[in-house]
């Protein structure tokens, strides 16, 4: 039986190095995370504004620090936005849903996945919506779709441009119906907001999809992405066992839907405060963007091959 006594004993190792992994929340606490080249320190990446040197990969960001690249650091105001009644269907899998939604809160400091702030973006005044991916996967239910509204109101009430920074796999089950009637009131809204001849610029980030993509995330007089951002609606892997075919490598990433005419332009996020705020001087006719007498666009922003409407 001696060879049954050193399996056990092997198998008590292999439980003991097992429980010394480190869990997820020592990993999202640790100083460090990992891209191309391996282990890279948080503080290395931040200085950077969460790009990998390396590689370039615009690591994803929450709202807070969001607005800090776009307004600059303490040069905004978060806005407070409504939020309905937690858990209306009294979901439950396998944990309550109202379990799950205020550890995202304590896990992000955030009421809901999306956060609005108004500040200048350059000179231009301007309310500006961001969405958290670490918020439940930055999916959309009632009090997103709230906070998002509120937004557009805001930036009409102003008489203020609205940008938002989209990101989330979609509308979030826990809420059903009422997570898939977000759709139709962000886009009335939108509505709202082009009635009143008012700017709507939306950047893409890393991923944007599902009822994102088919709501507020496609309707902006600008559409402009981070790099390598993932934008799609179903899965690469559903439209494939769909079509039936293998799909190109860069499938849904923002460079080949560029080429597909779904997106102006992809823009660094180094650059994207400044770009944007000439895009809004553009559009808001500000002479020192516009050659008044020629109607020239500056060269400085080119679109891409997405036809303007």
């Amino acid at each position: 039986m001696n060879w049954l006594k050193k399996t056990l004993r092997f198998g008590e190792k292999i439980k003991q190095l097992l429980k010394k992994r480190p869990s997820k929340s020592d990993i999202e606490n640790s100083d460090w995370t990992s891209c191309c080249k391996g282990p890279v320190l948080k503080k290395d990446l931040e200085e950077n504004l969460w790009v990998c040197n390396a590689c370039g990969k615009h690591h994803r960001i929450n709202c807070i620090q969001r607005f800090d690249i776009i307004f600059g650091k303490n040069n905004y105001e978060v806005l407070k936005t409504p939020i309905p009644a937690d858990d209306p269907l009294e979901f439950e899998d396998s944990s309550p849903y109202i379990k799950k939604l205020n550890s995202a809160r304590k896990k992000t400091n955030q009421d809901c996945a999306v956060m609005i702030a108004k500040g200048k973006i350059g000179n231009i005044d301007a309310v500006v919506g961001a969405i958290n991916f670490a918020f439940m996967g930055g999916s959309i239910a009632t009090s997103e779709g709230e906070a998002i509204i509120f937004g557009i109101q805001k930036a009409v009430e102003e008489k203020k441009p609205f940008v938002i920074f989209t990101c989330g796999g979609g509308q979030r089950m826990h809420e059903s119906p009422l997570a898939l009637a977000q759709m139709t009131r962000t886009t009335m809204a939108i509505n709202d907001l082009k009635e009143n001849k008012l700017p709507y610029i939306v950047c893409l980030t890393d991923p944007t999809a599902g009822g994102i993509t088919a709501s507020f995330a496609m309707l902006g007089d600008i559409q402009i992405s981070e790099p390598g951002a993932l934008i799609a609606f179903a899965g690469r892997r559903v439209i494939e066992g769909t079509v039936k075919e293998e799909l190109p490598e860069n499938f849904q990433k923002a460079e080949h839907v560029l080429d597909c005419g779904f997106v102006d332009n992809i823009i660094p996020r180094k650059d994207l405060s400044k770009k944007i705020s000439q895009v809004l001087s553009i559009l808001l006719k500000k002479n020192s963007e516009v050659n008044s007498e020629n109607n020239e666009q500056t060269p400085e922003f080119n679109i891409g091959t997405r036809e303007a409407s």
